[in-house]
């Protein structure tokens, strides 16, 4: 049996912060398996890696016995988490929301064990509130706690609209907190007012307040964004094993000892070995080249991680890169450069209009693997090889 204080290590282990500490070690030594929560709204179709931050220690949890609540969000989605933007979202319909949650519970359950997994839509109870019990939901809390809050702060600083329904957003994730029971619920940095939000609402309807414990935010390939879906910077966990594995071999150096040290389940000790390693003149390729074969094979299988790894090597030797391939070192001021620029400052594009068209057509490829998104962008510190058709090759590095 797992110890209160082996348990407490392997909660705190990559997280960024545990509240309170003593209120959890207390739950813990009741004996009971903890309800533990973590709220996922369907406002995208797909997961991606940066989701499975928070997800690898929802398993963690559960495999030391604690019984997890996948929360789908299906309500809150129609709202839209105004967490860390400088303006309103526009809502979702009832329809994309519901659709987008069938894709996230196939998703989840190749992180999560199904059998042990309890999934909940919190329209279960919203809908069945009526307009008083939302009139008592929000009377919990102030006007100025609310703005206390960071980004809504910034916002009505500057004078940017915040609209009402905002506001019962952490409301209403808190309340899901109350209807669920929660013990502890877990939530990226940028979640920590809405998750204290839920030990408040819970403390006014007389359930003792749940623990918080917040995970850090991946960046996106852009190396500076929060990963997202709408930023085009993301890697989804669905996606074909050569693109996750094409996608991460394209990240910059320095982001991938972050990522490595949020996702791989490779031990600390062996990360640092291969940190040494690089720093003593090994080379950093092979690192991320088994780190994305690990990646492959956690979602699609061993047997895919090997078959991309080997396509990706393949890709390379029948690309028959030229022994005089132009070098060129471009600057990233704001710390990335769109790959449409990369291509034209390159010379591979004669226009960033021309450069755009190349990208949705198929015709440029990053490190051996097309890409298609023109959204993509390259973080300060990527070392990759271009190529446009069939002839024209740049070996670019964005300082």
């Amino acid at each position: 049996m797992t110890s209160i204080e082996q348990q407490i290590a392997v909660i705190r282990h990559g997280s960024e912060e545990l509240l309170i500490e003593a209120e959890l070690r207390e739950k813990l030594n009741s004996g009971r398996p903890l309800r533990v929560k973590a709220g996922f709204d369907p406002t995208a179709p797909d997961l991606h890696l940066g989701h499975t931050v928070l997800l690898n220690k929802l398993r963690q949890l559960q495999d030391l016995g604690h019984h997890i609540v996948f929360l789908v969000g299906d309500f809150t989605g129609m709202i839209g988490d105004p967490s860390g933007k400088n303006a309103t979202r526009p809502p979702l319909s009832r329809e994309e929301v519901a659709q987008n949650a069938v894709t996230y519970t196939d998703q989840v359950f190749r992180i999560l064990d199904r059998a042990k997994t309890e999934v909940a839509f919190n329209s279960a109870w919203m809908d069945r509130l009526n307009a008083a019990d939302m009139i008592r939901l929000a009377a919990t809390y102030t006007v100025a706690r609310m703005l206390e809050r960071d980004d809504f702060a910034k916002r009505y600083k500057g004078r940017q609209a915040i609209a009402i329904h905002e506001f019962l957003y952490p409301l209403v994730q808190g309340y899901d907190s109350v209807a669920l029971k929660s013990d502890l619920e877990l939530g990226g940095t940028d979640q920590r007012f809405n998750l204290l939000m839920g030990r408040e609402v819970q403390k006014h309807f007389g359930q003792p307040p749940q623990c918080i414990l917040t995970l850090p935010l991946l960046e996106g390939t852009d190396g500076v964004n929060k990963m997202s879906k709408s930023l085009g910077n993301y890697i989804g966990i669905s996606e074909p094993p050569a693109e996750i594995f094409g996608k991460l071999m394209s990240i910059s150096d320095d982001l991938m000892w972050r990522y490595i040290e949020l996702l791989s389940f490779e031990s600390p000790r062996k990360i640092a070995e291969k940190k040494r390693a690089v720093e003593h003149g090994g080379n950093p390729r092979d690192v991320k080249f088994d780190f994305a074969k690990e990646i492959v094979a956690r979602f699609h299988g061993a047997a895919a991680g090997e078959a991309a790894a080997a396509d990706f090597e393949a890709r390379f030797r029948r690309a028959e890169i030229p022994a005089d391939i132009a070098e060129v070192s471009l600057a990233a001021k704001g710390g990335t450069l769109a790959l449409s620029q990369v291509l034209k400052q390159a010379g591979l594009a004669a226009s960033a209009s021309e450069a755009l068209r190349l990208i949705e057509q198929g015709g440029v490829k990053l490190n051996g693997v097309k890409v298609s998104d023109r959204a993509h962008q390259l973080a300060r510190g990527t070392q990759a090889v271009l190529q446009v058709g069939k002839r024209r090759f740049a070996r670019v590095t964005i300082t």
